[in-house]
Order: C-alpha cells, then sequence, then structure tokens
C-alpha cells in the first residue's frame, strides 16, 4: 500500500497559512517545566488526532481500505497510549507547581482511512524527532528518564504505522532529532483555536511547499522543487545572488545542497537529492550550509519520504494530491 511521496507533505501542511512569513525566528530560552507542557501539548495533538478518527472509522472502514484485521484494534492501542502520556505529563507538571497546559482546538486534513494513516506516520515521527531534540535540554534526570520511556512507545508507534503502508519499519539506523521551533512549526497549523494557560516560547518559520510529483523521492537522483519560495524569500531581503541551501535532516546528519532559481522567478529548486538519506526526511531553507541555526532557517521544515537509490518501489506512484 503505497501513497504519494508529497501526500505526506500536503496532509502535513494544509493549514500553513498559520505559519508568519513576514519575520525572524530566534532561538527559544527552555527549562524543564516548558519542555513538559511542550510534550505535553504534542501529545494532546496526538491524542485527539486519535480520538477523533475513532469516532469517525470503523474497523470494517479500514478493512475495506486493504489494512489488516488487527490494524483497528491496535489502533485503539495506539490511542490509549497517547491518553496516558497525556495523564503523566500533566501530572508530572502538577506535582512540580507547574500550570499545565490543556488541549486546544485542532484540525486534521485527513479526508479518509489512507489519508488518515499516512498522516499518522507523519505526527508519529515528528512525535520522534520532537522528544529526541529535547532530550540534550533537560536538566531533570527523572525527566529525561520519562521522556526516553515515551520516546521509544513513540517510536513503535511510528514503525507500526510505517510498515503498514508497506514502507521500511526502520528506513535508517539513527532516528532524526528536531529542535523546539522545527517542531512547533509542523504542528501548530493543525491547532486551530483555543485557550492555553500557558505560553510556550516557540515560533513558527515560515512555510516550506513541495512541488507535487509523479515519482518516488529517491537518494542522489530526485528533483525537487520548493514552490514559491523565492518569491516569500523576498520578504527577507533575500537577493537573487544570496546563497540559499535545502539542508535535509536524515538521522544525526544534515546534507545541505545549494538551490538555484527556477524560471519565472518564483521557485527554488535541486536538481538531485543528496545520497545517504532515507525514510521520513525533514528539509529546510538556510542561509548558511554549515550553521544551520533558528536565525539562519527562512522557510520549512517540510517532509519527504525518500527511497535509498536504487530501492524505490515497483509499483505505480499515486497520483498528486
Amino acid at each position: 500500500m503505497r501513497f504519494s511521496s508529497t501526500l505526506v507533505a500536503s496532509l502535513a501542511f494544509s493549514l500553513t497559512s498559520a505559519s508568519p512569513v513576514d519575520k525572524r525566528v530566534s532561538t527559544p530560552k527552555v527549562d524543564d517545566g516548558v519542555i513538559l507542557n511542550y510534550a505535553l501539548t504534542l501529545e494532546y495533538l496526538e491524542r485527539k488526532f486519535y480520538q477523533e478518527a475513532l469516532a469517525n472509522y470503523t474497523q470494517a472502514d479500514f478493512v475495506a481500505a486493504g489494512f489488516d484485521d488487527p490494524f483497528y484494534a491496535n489502533l485503539k492501542e495506539i490511542y490509549v497510549d497517547e491518553q496516558t502520556h497525556v495523564k503523566f505529563l500533566s501530572g508530572a507538571l502538577k506535582t512540580a507547581g507547574i500550570t499545565p497546559t490543556v488541549e486546544l482546538q485542532y484540525t486534521f486534513p485527513a479526508t479518509d482511512v489512507k489519508s488518515f494513516v499516512t498522516l499518522s506516520s507523519v505526527l508519529e515521527g515528528v512525535g520522534v524527532s520532537a522528544y529526541l531534540g529535547a532530550a540534550a535540554y533537560i536538566v531533570n534526570k527523572d525527566y529525561l528518564t520519562a521522556a526516553g520511556t515515551i520516546l521509544t512507545v513513540e517510536a513503535r508507534h511510528s514503525s507500526y504505522i510505517r510498515a503498514a503502508l508497506d514502507q521500511s519499519p526502520f528506513p535508517a539506523p539513527f532516528d532524526t532529532p528536531l529542535d523546539f521551533n522545527q517542531v512547533y512549526s509542523l504542528a501548530a497549523p493543525f491547532i486551530t483555536g483555543g485557550n492555553s494557560p500557558v505560553k510556550l516560547p516557540f515560533e513558527a518559520f515560515p512555510a516550506l511547499t513541495l512541488q507535487c510529483t509523479q515519482y518516488y523521492y529517491e537518494a542522489d537522483r530526485s528533483s525537487v522543487t520548493f514552490t514559491g519560495a523565492y518569491t516569500a524569500a523576498q520578504k527577507f531581503g533575500i537577493k537573487k545572488d544570496t546563497p540559499i541551501y535545502a539542508v535535509f535532516f536524515s538521522g544525526l546528519d544534515k546534507k545541505a545542497v545549494k538551490v538555484r532559481i527556477t524560471a519565472g522567478d518564483k521557485d527554488y529548486k535541486i536538481d538531485r537529492l543528496p545520497a545517504g538519506i532515507a525514510g521520513q526526511v525533514y528539509v529546510v531553507l538556510s542561509k548558511s550550509a554549515t550553521e544551520v541555526t533558528d536565525e539562519n532557517i527562512i522557510a520549512g521544515p517540510a517532509i519527504l519520504e525518500v527511497y535509498p537509490k536504487g530501492q524505490v518501489p515497483s509499483t505505480p506512484h499515486p497520483k498528486c494530491h
């Protein structure tokens, strides 16, 4: 069961109008309380996502869509895990005398079983990257251990969903850490309302849109076009001769490729993905190939599902969405 390489991106970023496009993003200052509320924010989002899906679709719907009979029951287990994570993190914050955030209002662009499962894979992958990226900033060892126990469960969720989509459940030897603003940029478009007593010090980067392709993304081969990215970059004073790099995050690697401006002076493009990237890969546009800081990132992240060179599926690539 294969889905479009850019269906991942279109699902994750159909709400990116919520992202700012006219200001710089700076590196946030965090402590353990901020990090726990950051994790709780993500867990609330995931809990609501599965809660809505289980209410909207039946076991028969999943079987009709081509998923194995136990899949629906296992989704219920994933929902229970997310619910347990919410209760645990909220309780830990209260015990520490810190006000926990609350459930907000969310909108998810999944419109059927298949798009739900595809978006589930994206969210679980982002969850893994979020906990990995936050780990280095946690001071309290007990909190670090607790976060680690949640991380490993999120990784199992991710592997299970990827396998159900006929994707490699473990496409790379290392998972990919993301920092706070990068993760917030991916989560914020799904948050559409509500009031939290907690204001997190995070900002979303401008959205980065991938042009739909009729091919699977293949490392060291495929081209990538970033739709409207040069037009958007000009709002930051970026000029034609300003070097801009597409930086791909895959495992512990960050691989930069200099972009070019396409005909029409609207899009950025690279002609070949870097070698050695695989699975759920994140890409940002940066003014630096080596110092990929919040201050240098001008757009992103976007998400690609990338296959190793020579290992793209033999089945036809699904139509663009």
